[in-house]
């Protein structure tokens, strides 16, 4: 797959889902195409192609000859791919198509009201005894403000179906062009050739205003699908606009302001309190505290000191710092995060198979449907030619498929924005819709459910010793060396106020302990091996070194002049907020595993503060796949939870796997879900957001098929007036989308 290409692509001139599906059929044609997905909510497509067999010049041309436009790489740069912030000409063009829709409707709705009540008032007697205009001439007014209509606005409507009609393609288009055509000849040639329908013509019959308000109509319809669709796009607006415009630098000897894109790596780069965070870089100097929330959804400022690293587009708060750019444009945290919404965006759920299936079929069946409906009427049913029309342009009106290829596109466009602005990057639709059937999580022990790092919990002094002489000989002996128990020890010394000494002798005795001399002061550090080494009686400290075991800690015992002074309990210690989202999870119905290389001891300790009762102990990182493939055999759809890069094998094996408290390319690229934060919290949240979205995509479907179901019948028995049946159609579009921008107010 590496030779392959992958571009995101607007489309012009799609409609429905049948429209969807015509672009997708018409790329997958050409020779070297792997992959596409078009997404009717964000009008563009995704790609996926081997550039030596494809070019894109053929893809527009096959596009093109669906009846569609494909604009091309020339027109359209993301903003991914430069990192500026700046509007992409890919959202200048949606807002130029809203302008232009915005525009033509109100000529539209211009021109309707008085043909909609002229049309009204004609039928009264008083009307023509007052009119200084015979109602020939009034119907010839409404001929021309018709025409303007069909013509001016509506002709759109034509153009699509006349470049479908010449590939023998059908789609929404066609039904409206059919539908108001029908409606406007006829009344035309009444109006202009009463010769030719005597009857019409003689009573009058006429459906200027039928024609003009099924055009309005479906173009407010329209308008208010742009609209809302603008809206599901919120959270990329909103990582789009969280870096700054410019940065501060040190550059010729001097600061210096520069645009963001003209940062390079390793550039020095001032920033003052308040002010944002440019690209992504490693603090060289100060310290601050800084508002991530809008990149990772954690709520309280992070502490940052020297050699830490900031992420571009996050506000640093109170303090002064500089640091040195580590990755700038396209290879920010920002950026990626950016590319991998509008991927996930694009992409399609499984669940949208039965729409596409339908879909593609639809406005065949419909065009049939509607025949059907007019000759029964018109050859069985006895109604005269005008009547069984109308029931005919019903028909074709209310059987628009927009709602249908809606559902599935807007509903993931919310979700997985609303996640990213919350921390949570899901990789795509299918991951979203896997997410919401899993019922076995499998967490990972360390970094996931514990803090990943090895710290002091408990340090017990024997009588006859000060508690404050034995920490400052034992850390300082341990600051020497690079072991993370010994490097927990040190900084446990440090919070206690204990300043370190130097050490006049070091030595490090691998799998016992360390050695080492303070002035007067001999000091041995280690487990009983090292004690027995250096004939040390331990004894005394047997009872709490058990009590310490048995607690899922490490105890190191400390001696001081060849006699054990201390015992020291080290723990990789639960992250706070574990215990309480393991409790959620099983409260939601879901089988919770923890997996640990830990010995069984420490294992089922950790386990038990978690409030987990299944454990997997002892179990290398190769081997943790091997136990979500059992978990499978047995039935059973499993999420992995680990830090994405350790725990690998078993993420890839697992049918859902959730990378914590990564921002990392690897991370982005290989989980189906990224968890910004390191906090369990953030896989109830996950959970819950699939499950919601995947509940309006269920929602959306309902009422996009049973719109079509009772919709069509009903209009086929001559029940449906056709201006209804367009206010209908246009409505339900809007409802749809109405529906997936509900999930915005969806409670993380």
């Amino acid at each position: 797959m590496d030779h392959f290409r992958t571009l995101t692509l607007p489309v012009e001139g799609m409609t429905c889902a049948s429209c969807v599906a015509r672009v997708e059929k018409a790329l997958k044609k050409v020779e070297g195409v792997e992959s596409t997905a078009v997404n009717l909510a964000t009008e563009k497509v995704t790609l996926s192609f081997d550039p030596a067999k494809a070019n894109l010049t053929e893809l527009a041309s096959m596009v093109d000859e669906a009846g569609y436009k494909l604009l091309l790489p020339t027109l359209v740069t993301t903003q991914s791919a430069s990192g500026s912030g700046e509007s992409t000409p890919t959202q200048t063009h949606q807002e130029q198509t809203y302008r232009k829709l915005k525009s033509d409707f109100l000529f539209s709705a211009a021109l309707t009201i008085p043909i909609m009540f002229i049309s009204m008032v004609s039928m009264a007697e008083w009307f023509m005894r007052w009119s200084p205009l015979s109602m020939d001439e009034v119907n010839k007014l409404l001929f021309l403000a018709t025409t303007l209509i069909v013509f001016v606005p509506g002709r759109r409507f034509f153009q699509a179906a006349w470049n479908l009609a010449k590939h023998f393609s059908a789609d929404m288009n066609t039904l409206v062009a059919v539908g108001t055509g029908t409606a406007y000849i006829f009344s035309a040639l009444v109006v202009l050739f009463p010769e030719w329908l005597p009857t019409a013509a003689a009573e009058n019959v006429v459906y200027f205003d039928t024609a003009a308000t099924i055009t309005t109509l479906i173009l407010m319809g329209r308008l208010l699908e742009a609209k809302a669709k603008q809206r599901t796009t919120d959270a990329i607006k909103k990582l789009l606009g969280l870096q700054p415009k410019t940065a501060r630098v040190y550059r010729n000897g001097g600061e210096l302001d520069v645009l963001i894109g003209e940062l390079i790596v390793d550039d020095l780069i001032i920033v003052r309190p308040g002010e944002k965070i440019p690209v992504d870089g490693i603090i060289t100097s100060g310290s601050t505290s800084i508002d991530e929330s809008l990149v990772t959804g954690e709520s309280l400022p992070v502490d940052k000191t020297t050699g830490q690293k900031v992420i571009g587009g996050t506000i640093n708060s109170n303090g002064s710092i500089e640091f040195q750019a580590t990755a700038v444009g396209k290879d920010t945290v920002i950026a990626n995060i950016v590319r991998l919404v509008e991927e996930a965006q694009g992409s399609k759920a499984p669940i949208q198979a039965l729409a596409d299936t339908i879909a593609a079929v639809f406005v065949p069946i419909v065009i049939s449907i509607a025949v059907v409906t007019f000759l029964l009427w018109y050859f069985v049913g006895g109604l005269p030619f005008t009547a069984a029309m109308i029931n005919f342009i019903a028909v074709m009106i209310i059987a628009c498929p927009c709602a249908l290829g809606l559902a599935t596109p807007t509903a993931i466009m919310v979700g997985t924005g609303l996640g990213a602005s919350h921390g949570i990057l899901i990789k795509n639709a299918e991951s979203l819709e896997r997410a919401e059937k899993i019922q076995t999580i499998v967490l990972d022990k360390t970094g996931t459910i514990t803090e990943g790092k090895p710290s002091v919990t408990d340090f017990e002094v024997l009588s006859g010793f000060e508690e404050q002489r034995v920490l400052q000989r034992v850390a300082s002996l341990e600051n020497k060396s690079e072991h993370p128990l010994g490097r927990a020890v040190a900084d446990y010394a440090r919070k206690h106020g204990v300043s370190l000494v130097s050490v006049d002798s070091f030595e490090n005795m691998p799998g016992f302990g360390l050695r080492g001399n303070i002035g007067s002061d001999a000091i041995v550090v280690g487990n009983n091996g090292m004690m027995e080494k250096w004939s040390v009686q331990i004894s005394v400290a047997q009872e709490i070194s058990a009590r310490l075991s048995r607690d899922g800690k490490t105890p190191v015992l400390v001696a001081l002049n060849g006699v054990l002074c201390a015992v020291i309990g080290i723990a990789d210690t639960i992250k706070p907020g574990s215990k309480e989202s393991i409790a959620e999870l099983r409260q939601m119905g879901f089988d919770i595993m923890m997996i640990t290389g830990d010995n069984e001891q420490t294992a089922q300790a950790i386990a038990q503060q978690a409030g987990v009762t299944s454990v997997i102990a002892g179990v290398l990182p190769q081997g943790k796949s091997e136990h979500v493939k059992r978990l499978q055999r047995e039935g059973k759809r499993v999420a992995m939870v680990g830090d994405g890069i350790n725990d690998a094998p078993a993420l890839a094996q697992a049918d859902v796997s959730i990378a914590m408290g990564s921002g990392t390319d690897v991370a982005m690229e290989t989980a189906d879900i990224t968890l910004m934060h390191s906090d369990l919290q953030g896989v109830v949240a996950a959970i819950r957001l699939s499950k919601r979205t995947i509940l309006s995509i269920k929602q959306n479907l309902f009422w996009a098929f049973i719109y079509n179901i009772i919709g069509i019948p009903v209009a086929a028995l001559g029940l449906l007036n056709p201006m209804v049946a367009a206010a209908a159609m246009a409505m339900s579009s809007v409802s749809v989308v109405s529906n997936s921008l509900r999930l915005r107010r969806f409670r993380m």
